[in-house]
């Protein structure tokens, strides 16, 4: 009997389904947590679209004692089983651990001004030129602060509802959205008038292109919202207005 047949064969304790999440994105932390509804000695299959995984999961099952017993399928939808060594010890400690870890960790960007209306941002392995804090022009060298902003709220939402999409097991065919935000008094900013400029709304359109359930992909987008930081950051300071269209 070939391994392929013997792993299709399986009927796992438990099944969790982890996205397109890679193991340095929270996708250790959700195998963790799963494998706490598998008993020992009992098997759970993990189901990925992310091509990473196949490389960086048997190693991390060797490392804290599982038993990796293979993979079914392509980087498309592949089906991994993993066994629950009774060997393992303290892997609820581990869990806790990585969960403290996970709630302590900080985000840190240093900032240097660089050049004429240019600051460059380093943050990890990264570097970006950001501009002005707010521009009229039609064209820029380098994205103004709000633009940053307001791309890295849009970007956020569309990135984190792909995943959860994929994780809901939904298969959508495009993710566009479309951002505005309004000062309330750009002249102030300008040093044209008294008071403060804050922004004082933003819009944002989402456009969904999929054949799925469309109650299951509102499900899907309401959980998005839910648990995006950026998003449940500014909407307690700016008013946001969403507008979701399927296509």
């Amino acid at each position: 009997m070939s391994e392929a047949l013997k792993l299709d064969s399986i009927i796992p304790d438990h099944v969790f389904d982890g996205g397109d999440l890679d193991c340095g994105s929270g996708l250790v932390l959700l195998i963790r947590e799963n494998m706490k509804k598998v008993p020992v000695g009992g098997i759970m299959e993990m189901r990925s679209i992310e091509p990473t995984v196949c490389d960086d999961l048997p190693p991390w099952c060797r490392m804290v004692g599982h038993d990796y017993l293979g993979q079914l399928g392509s980087s498309k939808q592949a089906r991994f089983f993993i066994r629950k060594n009774e060997a393992v010890k303290d892997d609820d400690k581990a869990l806790q651990e990585d969960k403290k870890r996970a709630k302590e960790f900080e985000w840190r960007a240093r900032t240097r001004s660089t050049g004429h209306l240019k600051s460059t941002v380093y943050c990890r392995n990264f570097s970006f030129d950001v501009g002005q804090a707010a521009s009229f022009e039609e064209k820029d060298k380098h994205p103004s602060a709000i633009e940053y902003m307001i791309g890295a709220l849009s970007a956020s939402l569309s990135t984190a509802f792909s995943t959860e999409s994929a994780k809901a097991g939904l298969e959508i065919d495009d993710v566009e959205i479309t951002i505005r935000c309004r000062l309330e008094n750009i002249l102030v900013h300008l040093g044209l008038d008294e008071g403060e400029t804050s922004i004082s709304g933003i819009d944002i359109k989402c456009f969904i292109t999929s054949n799925e359930d469309s109650q299951k992909i509102k499900a899907v987008w309401e959980e998005t919202l839910n648990r995006a930081p950026v998003y449940t950051t500014l909407k307690k300071a700016v008013p946001i207005n969403i507008k979701v269209s399927m296509v």
